[in-house]
């Protein structure tokens, strides 16, 4: 079990999108369970790799018992709504209604490389929307109508957490063949 810090709202990570996974290695796999490991461990519903520090469009889920990854994802929404709490553990212990499409179809690769396809609705929607708003730098507070993001911002300010100093960013020893993380 692998279970790795979280960033916390603020971590300029969480603001920075993340690049595609072009290699599906040994590398790729470890992510993937320190993903889901960590998730599992908070507990939470998903979570994604720049969560971790990591600058890579995947991320992992724990919804009703199931528990997956999707790498590189792709999003169809439907244009049925649903509006509900939506938290997230990298601003722990809060949170927030938020609107989200009711359905989604996610195309994508699993950890090996080989094509996915999920049908979600509800809270797994929720969910995959979500995780890949934090591969695109979205955090869900970004989401709220304005009354309702004032009154977060005003509670993530007021949070015993906010402020601390973030985990020391380790470089990659793979090339990044010119782009920065």
């Amino acid at each position: 079990m692998s279970v790795r810090p979280i960033r916390l709202f603020g971590d300029p990570v969480l603001r920075t999108p993340a690049s595609p996974v072009v290699d599906f290695d040994a590398e790729l796999r470890r992510l993937v369970r320190d993903l889901t490991d960590t998730m599992v461990d908070a507990p939470g519903s998903g979570l994604a790799a720049p969560q971790l520090g990591v600058g890579l469009r995947v991320f992992t889920y724990h919804v009703d018992g199931e528990i997956g990854h999707l790498v590189n994802p792709e999003l169809e929404l439907s244009e049925q709504t649903q509006h509900g709490d939506e938290g997230c553990l990298s601003i722990p212990d809060m949170t927030f209604p938020c609107t989200r499409a009711e359905q989604v179809t996610a195309r994508g690769f699993d950890q090996h490389g080989e094509p996915l396809t999920m049908l979600a609705s509800d809270l797994l929607a929720r969910c995959v929307q979500h995780e890949t708003d934090h591969l695109d730098g979205v955090l869900f507070v970004d989401r709220l109508d304005a009354d309702t993001r004032k009154a977060a911002m005003r509670a993530i300010r007021a949070a015993s957490w906010a402020g601390e100093p973030g985990p020391v960013v380790k470089q990659s020893p793979h090339p990044m063949f010119g782009r920065g993380m």
